[in-house]
């Protein structure tokens, strides 16, 4: 390796680490600084906790975690429906004492010594619906051995410091295996992939190895889902396959799968893979998928294993029942331990008041919580009879060798990016990895699961929104200081060797906030600065070059793309939700005009929904039979309110949220129902208006929440508000065309538009196309409130 490339090397790795160490900081701040200086009404207002709970039961769940299930009482609250808020399956929360709602700190100290740890308790966030939430807690933890938590609870989010710790050791190995110094036994195809994601190898990551005798499983592909099928197995080391919303990206990954593990004339060895996602909705999505396939000719389906926390799984019982910890539950263990968790179930309800007769009190109860910790400890060390004899055995002892059995005899392995570090996939190593998302993950949490595998195969879609980033500030965006090698004898004649190019990996995170760059089509936008033959031609047999990222929002799809440039993606082409005046625009500015509607959805209309009618021909064609409609709120004086303490995020427009709320009766009078809606707008803040106007009238069937919340959903009829109306013109992040398109690209055959076109027209080139083409193609009207 020459001097040059260990300087781009060590640079990449440690900009890493100095952004992860960044965004753990402000994780860590963030939440604490909530937790101790914000008032509890605040802490609710910011989607952080939930206030003034009950408990309405305890129950034993898989694993031996104990299921804490939370309500808002009638006793305290005028709706049982929860506010507006961020917590969601598999988040760290804690459960605590209430604190008075005004009070202007949220103390967590509610009492003093060991009676104040039993009045809080951590866990995970295992299910959520509109009025109740259940947490999770580790049977094991110390702190949970004794739940006797008050009447009055509230739940709090807390900060994961877990998964950055499991990127900066991977960011380690990583580096000590590009290095040379990496203790463990590297396989030539590992180092291979590892070069070609790095920049290290020569080798273009184009190399095909041609399959003349494929077949396709599913048939009903269309071509260009085909072709990125075609692709990702053909592909040497890594391919990209770019999803543009609705265009079946987890309908083509799932038939890549059935390629890979199949045996084929095309695969003549059924191959182990690992399928990763950002989201444990996403891989979940695609378990759901693999189970519903049908059974083969020799009627075996594919061994598929789902590892994660249980809390973080969906709660399905066929994806339940393939989880990690159910297969190797169903052992002798497993049988004898229900006996014990039932004892423990009925001990728990009687504690909590849901057995029969009082609940019970002082040294009884205290009595009761001795019987729940030992029964506790017997769940994970079991005893069994064997030959009359009394024989004690470890749980964790046995479940090494029972998970290991579980994991050597799956096909398919599916866990998100995080998990796929965890101590279950220590050993195991696969011939492929398949990580969906791609596109919303940070890099170095895709590296988690990339050690393990020879093959990488990603799926996103750059034009969406990109991982969350809290330390996103001025200082993470500048450009990392330019690499100069030393001179050698090859080039002493040069004074040092040429900088890296202008930095053109964080285009698609800062293109909305530079207006030269806004409103560029995806075609020119995505172009790599410095094509792969571009380079070569400059620079000998020099490849693409490897330059630190800005900031954690550029992805490793992002990242590749711009070194190798188009030949190392395929693009889906063929889109299934969007009626074709929807589709047009994102289309047209982020897809190069190569995105086109199937002739199943492109003329579909509300009025085609077998509920929907109209009182006259007007109502009809106004509601039901216009796909898009934009109530231009220019003139109307509808401005904008910041709320709270200043935060870009807490703005809301109480009269354009009257507009959204009568456009939303006009749909469920004309028989859209409310399942079939959702309302959704860039601030949170405007969301808590919306559900307090929306939510009382047709309930939590109705949608309401953040463009963020929505990416990967869809609805029938979508309607937007954007906000933004003042006097100076500002539009804040409404800039981002990525969240934007997220916006607009859910709705399956209606969207509304609320918005100031004032305003919004003056967010630079990208929203000035748009409400250009609005005021084109759509049906404008006026917002005018009677």
């Amino acid at each position: 390796m020459d001097t040059d490339s260990k300087l781009r090397l060590t640079a990449f790795f440690a900009r890493q680490r100095a952004l992860l160490v960044k965004e753990r900081g402000a994780e860590i701040e963030r939440s604490s600084l909530l937790l101790t200086n914000c008032s509890a009404k605040l802490l609710e207002q910011k989607g952080l906790a939930l206030l003034g709970l009950g408990i309405v039961n305890i129950n034993i769940g898989l694993g031996g975690k104990t299921l804490v299930e939370l309500e808002r009482p009638s006793a305290y609250h005028t709706s049982p429906l929860f506010p507006p808020h961020s917590l969601r399956t598999g988040d760290l929360a804690r459960i605590e004492a209430n604190v008075a709602a005004t009070s202007k700190k949220a103390p967590v100290k509610a009492k003093a010594g060991a009676s104040q740890d039993r009045e809080k308790v951590e866990g995970v966030v295992y299910r959520v619906t509109d009025t109740r939430i259940v947490i999770a807690v580790d049977g094991s933890d110390s702190a949970s051995e004794d739940l006797d938590l008050p009447e009055r609870v509230r739940i709090v989010k807390l900060a994961n410091s877990v998964t950055y710790d499991r990127m900066d050791k991977t960011i380690d190995q990583l580096e000590r295996i590009v290095m040379g110094k990496s203790e463990e036994k590297i396989s030539s195809e590992k180092l291979r992939l590892v070069q070609v994601l790095l920049a290290m190898s020569t080798r273009s990551p184009d190399t095909i190895n041609p399959l003349p005798n494929l077949s396709f499983f599913d048939e009903s592909l269309n071509p260009s889902q085909k072709d990125a099928v075609r692709f990702a197995l053909q592909a040497g080391e890594v391919a990209c396959i770019h999803g543009p919303p609705g265009t079946g990206k987890t309908h083509t990954l799932v038939e890549i799968i059935r390629q890979l593990t199949a045996v084929t004339p095309s695969n003549p060895k059924s191959l182990r893979v690992l399928v990763c996602g950002a989201s444990n909705l996403s891989v979940d999505n695609i378990l759901e998928r693999l189970l519903a396939l049908p059974v083969t000719d020799k009627g075996s389906r594919i061994k598929v294993t789902r590892i994660g926390h249980p809390a973080r799984v969906m709660a399905n019982a066929d994806i339940l029942d393939s989880t990690l910890e159910v297969k190797a539950g169903r052992s002798d263990q497993a049988i004898l331990a229900k006996d014990v968790k039932n004892e423990l179930e009925t001990a728990l309800s009687t504690l909590s008041g849901k057995g029969k007769g009082k609940p019970p009190r002082g040294a009884e109860r205290r009595k009761m919580w001795d019987e729940v910790k030992a029964l506790r400890k017997e769940l994970s060390t079991l005893s069994f009879v064997k030959s009359d004899c009394l024989t004690l055995i470890r749980y964790r002892q046995r479940e090494g060798g029972v998970v290991n059995s579980v994991l050597v005899e799956s096909q398919v392995v599916i866990a998100t990016c995080h998990s796929a570090g965890g101590r279950q996939l220590r050993n195991h190593e696969f011939d492929v990895v398949i990580i969906d998302e791609a596109t919303q993950a940070m890099e170095a949490v895709c590296w988690v699961p990339i050690l393990k595998g020879r093959k990488l195969i990603l799926a996103g879609d750059p034009m969406q929104l990109p991982p969350t980033v809290l330390s996103i500030d001025k200082d993470s965006k500048m450009k990392p200081p330019k690499l100069v090698a030393k001179p050698t004898k090859k080039n002493e004649d040069k004074k040092a060797a040429p900088p890296p190019p202008p930095q053109s990996g964080s285009e698609l995170s800062e293109s909305d906030a530079t207006s030269a760059e806004e409103g560029k089509e995806e075609a020119k936008s995505i172009k790599p600065v410095n094509s792969t033959a571009a380079q070569t031609k400059n620079k000998g047999e020099r490849g693409p070059l490897l330059k630190p990222p800005r900031t954690l929002e550029i992805t490793l799809f992002d990242r590749l793309e711009k070194m190798y440039g188009k030949q190392i993606k395929r693009m889906l082409q063929v889109q299934y939700r969007m009626h074709q005046d929807i589709c047009t625009f994102p289309s047209k500015t982020l897809y190069g005009s190569k995105l086109a509607s199937a002739p199943a959805v492109e003329k579909h209309l509300l009025l085609d929904l077998p509920e929907t009618h109209a009182d006259s021909p007007d109502d009809e064609k106004e509601v039901l039979a216009t796909p898009v409609v934009f109530f231009d709120t220019a003139g109307c004086e509808y401005f904008e309110r910041l709320e709270g303490d200043g935060d870009e995020g807490s703005r809301c427009n109480e009269n354009e949220a009257t507009v959204v709320k009568n456009w939303v009766d006009k749909l469920i009078g004309a028989g859209v129902l409310p399942s079939q809606i959702a309302v959704i707008s860039p601030y949170q803040a405007q969301v808590t208006l919306l559900t307090s106007l929306i939510r009382p009238q047709y309930g939590a069937e109705l949608e309401i929440g953040t463009v963020d919340g929505m990416q990967g959903r869809e609805k029938e009829a979508v309607v937007i508000s954007l906000v933004r109306s003042n006097d100076t013109r500002e539009v804040g992040f409404l800039k981002e065309k990525r969240r934007l398109n997220v916006a607009m690209t859910r709705a399956k055959r209606h969207l509304c538009i609320v918005g100031d076109s004032s305003t919004v027209s003056y967010g630079g080139k990208y929203l000035k196309k748009w409400l250009g083409w609005l005021d084109g193609n759509a049906d404008v009207r006026y917002a005018g409130l009677e």
